[in-house]
């Protein structure tokens, strides 16, 4: 028999595949013990137990124990801004409220205008730090959103800055723009026409330039209405871009409805979701992104409805929200326990989240998020018993190995 081409083959590790139709395995995990990895051209060729790895003629390496997982995948960023908030971090622990932090100019408007004011090389510094912070917790694939920037000129500037992120340090960047994020301050009181600006210059202009994968607004009471809301989806539409959604997050405006009407790829926080939107939901595939960061550190009580989302098999992702206000968020391991913690998900279901639902939030599902032939060879080894030990473990440097597109990094 031939031998097989490979360009590299992995082995000494167990597998979590995280595939729903591994036959071997019934935990949801996707077990291979004793496994092999075999990559070319960036993806993965073959996988399955070591002995019965087909002959070949590959350059090898061994991992030296423990388990290997597809990448981590974070869904839902805001890592590119100026400045920082650490400040009103402080002050909101000594007791000012949100309101006194806005009059006193801080809040979004804050971080507005400190993005404004850097140059793409200032944004491009600082964004650098905090991605390969969550590239070293495990993290291969994220998404990077706009919306501090709130004009034209400054979104644009966000994204290109993913962008380079994208092209300079193995990972792989999806790009959002968040125009739809608030209202900046030379638009108070004009919200339609603030949407007007958005939908008839900022998203032709960076779709025409290439810099968007998909459209997300923020449909909340602080923030705008699903009719607006609705204009940015339909501009999007126009254009040939998905459709995202920070919805329910403080109130039930309806605005997951919106999204599933839309056959958005994801809606996301959702702790006031209600029943007949995640029935919609569950309908349209659009996937439930969970944040617990944000919960957690704006110290929230409502809990999103995970149990419903469950029994309605509508696919959870988790994601970190780093952000500078309310999600300073810089390990996607730490959200997978919280998410197991604070909402009840299983071990396995914040993996799933982080993996083969983070892929499906992103539009990656059928080349990301799971070992699988075909698959991009984006991958982890994890210095662990167990894959369980992912959310178990609070903090700690577990990743032993780090792969994307089959190349150690």
């Amino acid at each position: 028999m031939a031998q097989q081409s490979f360009d590299r083959v992995y082995l000494g590790f167990h597998a979590a595949t995280m595939a729903p139709n591994n036959a071997t395995d019934s935990s949801g995990y996707g077990i291979i013990e004793d496994a092999a990895i075999a990559v070319s051209q960036g993806r993965i060729s073959w996988i399955g137990k070591a002995t019965d790895l087909p002959d070949h003629n590959a350059t090898t390496s061994d991992l030296g124990g423990g388990w290997v997982t597809p990448g981590l995948i974070d869904c839902h960023t805001h890592l590119v801004f100026g400045g920082d908030r650490a400040a009103e971090y402080e002050m909101r622990l000594q007791g000012a409220s949100y309101e006194d932090i806005a009059k006193a100019g801080g809040g979004i408007v804050s971080t507005v205008t400190d993005t404004r004011q850097a140059t793409e090389a200032e944004l491009l510094v600082s964004a650098r730090k905090r991605l390969c912070a969550l590239m070293a917790d495990g993290v291969t694939c994220v998404e990077i959103k706009s919306g501090y920037g709130l004009d034209l000129d400054t979104e644009a500037k966000m994204l290109k800055v993913a962008r380079r992120l994208g092209e300079e340090l193995s990972v792989t960047v999806r790009t959002t723009c968040l125009a739809a994020h608030a209202l900046p301050s030379e638009y108070k009181g004009e919200a339609d026409a603030y949407i007007d600006l958005v939908c008839n210059s900022i998203l032709p202009s960076i779709a025409q330039a290439g810099l968007a994968d998909a459209v997300d607004g923020f449909c909340e009471g602080i923030a705008f209405s699903v009719e607006q809301i609705e204009r940015v989806f339909q501009t999007a539409q126009s254009l040939g871009l998905p459709v995202k959604l920070h919805a329910e997050q403080l109130s039930d405006l309806g605005g997951s409805g919106l999204a599933a009407k839309y056959k958005a790829l994801s809606s996301d926080h959702l702790e006031y979701l209600s029943d007949a939107d995640a029935v919609a939901m569950a309908k349209a595939g659009t996937v439930a992104v969970i944040l617990p960061g944000a919960f957690f550190c704006l110290k929230e009580t409502k809990l999103p409805p995970i149990a419903r989302l469950r029994e309605l098999g509508v696919a959870m992702a988790v994601a970190s929200d780093a952000n500078p206000g309310s999600a300073p968020v810089l390990s996607l391991r730490l959200m997978m326990s919280m998410a197991c913690t604070l909402f009840g998900l299983t071990p396995l279901e914040a993996l799933q989240g982080v993996t083969i639902h983070g892929a499906k939030a992103l539009g990656l599902g059928d080349t990301h998020g799971q070992l699988k032939v075909g698959f991009a060879a984006d991958f982890v080894c994890w210095d662990v018993n167990k894959p369980a030990e992912l959310s178990y473990w609070l903090g700690g440097q577990l990743v032993k190995h780090r792969a994307v597109a089959g190349a150690l990094t």
